[in-house]
């Protein structure tokens, strides 16, 4: 999994509430056994016309100014709906390393931290904050160092502080996913199995 430390990048904002696992990558693309390969697929119904996958230009993620952005600003409620992995997947592989929300499913959160993503809970108030800076400063960039929980814009020197549970912090500034984590302890393991005539 990749390591999160600190990341300056491009923000588009998604202004809706509840925008559910089924959107951001619906199930006829839950086949693939893999990872990755999902990105193309993020946000389908919305994102394209048609099967063709021609561009729906009124989508916030297919505008030119947003090209390359890998800071999802949104709303309450991000990830909602049924729980599958696929979805931070999808994320991630469509360049995201971050998503500012007010609210997410608890399973959608904790799914983002065993993929790598960083998702900040903000309030109400400073998710409107960005909303109008975002409109009112583009191209809006902002740095999330994780390390220091701060966000900031830096051409504005405007910070905001944020808190991720140590734990979380942690392994995604380890890298770690869950057998990563497991394997911190490998030593231990190999000769636990070793004293029990496992191997």
């Amino acid at each position: 999994m990749k390591s999160f430390i600190k990341h300056t990048g491009l923000v588009v904002p998604m202004d809706r509430n509840d925008v559910d696992t089924d959107q951001i990558i619906p199930k006829q693309f839950l086949k693939r056994i893999e990872r990755t390969g999902f990105g193309i697929f993020a946000f389908y119904d919305w994102r394209y016309q048609d099967a063709t996958l021609t561009p729906n230009p009124d989508f916030e993620l297919n505008k030119p100014e947003y090209q390359g952005a890998t800071i999802l600003l949104t709303r309450k409620n991000f990830g909602c709906g049924s729980s599958r992995e696929h979805a931070p997947w999808a994320l991630d592989d469509f360049g995201f390393r971050v998503i500012l929300a007010s609210g997410f499913a608890d399973i959608f959160y904790n799914n983002c931290f065993k993929n790598g993503l960083l998702p900040i809970c903000l309030s109400e108030e400073v998710i409107d904050e960005l909303f109008r800076r975002e409109a009112a400063n583009r191209p809006f960039n902002l740095t999330v160092d994780l390390e220091r929980g701060v966000i900031s814009d830096e051409k504005e020197n405007w910070t905001i502080p944020f808190e991720i549970d140590a734990s979380r912090k942690y392994r995604l500034i380890q890298g770690l996913d869950d057998i990563g984590l497991t394997l911190q302890n490998e030593i231990k393991i190999t000769e636990y199995e070793k004293s029990h005539g496992m191997i």
